[in-house]
């Protein structure tokens, strides 16, 4: 006899809203500011898995800092990363601009991500060596690398550090310790996986962090870089940036639906942090502790940063054709940039009138570098790249062949 059941179904995930739907983030919950517990840095990595299902969360929605995880920061740290997120929300702004007008081929926003990559580079060392996916370059700008050498990279012009051959926002500074940005996803993990194990084995003291988003942990290089960064204990820290969106897709495409993407660390025996991406104070705090325990020789810190990519994916992107319009601004973890600001305004260290003059401030730094690098010249401009000069920065030593292609085109 034959058994009849049900027809199979195949389960494809939907977010919750659509364009023309209400924003819909009915039934989160997450732990209040404070409530999680902050673990010694040599806690085994099988005692912390809970870490990747709660939130690491310090400030309220008030602006008040709670909780063993508060980093207490000295007011003017506090302020010069206020300062460094609003120079990195208006220089977004501006390039944005700059690409509606046709100056360049192509740029993207950090827009609502801005205490991920600020917070973070404050807590590491300046020596230690950044793999940064593509919405990172407030690493660059806390680490005050010059705006016009962006801009002019932006461009393309003849000042461009990349000497025009890399694309548009795909910055690299040596000295800065940031390494090349890739648009292939996931490439920089098992690169910064690898430094950091060449660094450990070579008895440095320096550290490696890498950032991917959310989607890209289905990539198998990241999922080998995991494994590389586990077994050798590599001091590395993987940043998972949680921002809800793909480039269309949400988050549920990529196994969000079913866990956490912090989760992906229990299974390679990493400790998993998941925090508040929108909390300045938290993200500080989270990756100091993955720094330390990197530089005590204990091994990779997985952490996820759950936030809310507010604006487009890239200028090649609408979001407004796959989620409601104002989902950004009914998110429930607030702007980082406005709950920082709070933050010090509760503390006594900040007034509304230093606010908007900050915000002025950084629009005319960027107005002025924009005016220096557009002098330079702008996307199309002819001449700023000799083609004899791709020849250059290849090999030591110019094999011959190269040499008779050089000589073909009259260099």
């Amino acid at each position: 006899m034959s058994r009849r059941s049900n027809a199979l179904d195949l389960h494809i995930p939907a977010p919750r809203a659509r364009p023309g739907d209400a924003p819909d983030f009915s039934g989160w919950s997450f732990p209040e500011p404070g409530e999680t517990p902050r673990p010694e840095i040599d806690a085994p990595a099988v005692e912390l898995r809970e870490f990747a299902y709660g939130l690491i969360r310090v400030l309220d929605m008030d602006g008040a800092a709670i909780g063993p995880w508060a980093p207490r920061l000295a007011p003017e740290a506090l302020r010069r990363g206020l300062k460094y997120m609003l120079l990195l929300r208006a220089f977004d702004e501006r390039m944005h601009r700059a690409q509606r007008q046709g100056k360049t081929s192509f740029y993207m926003q950090s827009h609502g991500e801005e205490a991920i990559s600020i917070a973070q580079t404050m807590a590491l060392d300046p020596s230690d060596m950044c793999f940064p996916s593509y919405r990172q370059q407030g690493i660059l700008i806390a680490r005050d690398y010059p705006l016009v050498d962006m801009m002019n990279q932006i461009y393309s012009n003849k000042h461009d550090p990349m000497k025009g051959r890399q694309l548009p926002v795909m910055y690299s500074s040596k000295k800065d310790g940031f390494f090349s940005i890739s648009g292939n996803l996931a490439t920089q993990v098992p690169q910064a996986v690898g430094w950091a194990m060449a660094s450990a084995y070579a008895g440095d003291v320096r550290i490696a962090s890498t950032w991917l988003g959310e989607g890209s942990t289905a990539e198998g290089d990241f999922h080998a870089a995991m494994t590389f960064a586990s077994v050798y204990r590599a001091p590395v820290i993987v940043n998972v940036v949680n921002n809800q969106w793909a480039i269309s897709s949400f988050q549920g495409i990529a196994g969000g639906e079913n866990t956490t993407f912090a989760a992906r660390g229990v299974g390679y025996g990493v400790p998993p942090l998941r925090v508040d991406g929108n909390d300045f104070l938290a993200v500080y705090a989270v990756t100091q502790w993955a720094a330390e325990r990197a530089r005590a020789n204990l091994g990779p810190t997985l952490i996820e940063h759950f936030t809310y990519r507010a604006g487009p994916h890239s200028t090649s992107d609408d979001p407004a054709r796959y989620r409601p319009t104002d989902e950004a601004r009914a998110w429930p973890l607030g702007d980082p940039i406005e709950r920082l600001k709070q933050h010090l305004m509760v503390l006594g260290e900040w007034r509304e009138d230093q606010h908007r003059a900050a915000q002025e401030e950084a629009l005319e730094t960027v107005r002025a570098t924009g005016r220096e690098a557009e002098k330079v010249g702008v996307l199309g401009v002819e001449g700023a790249h000799e083609a004899t000069s791709m020849f250059d920065d290849v090999y030591k030593d110019v094999p011959w062949h190269l040499r008779r292609q050089r000589e073909d085109l009259g260099a």
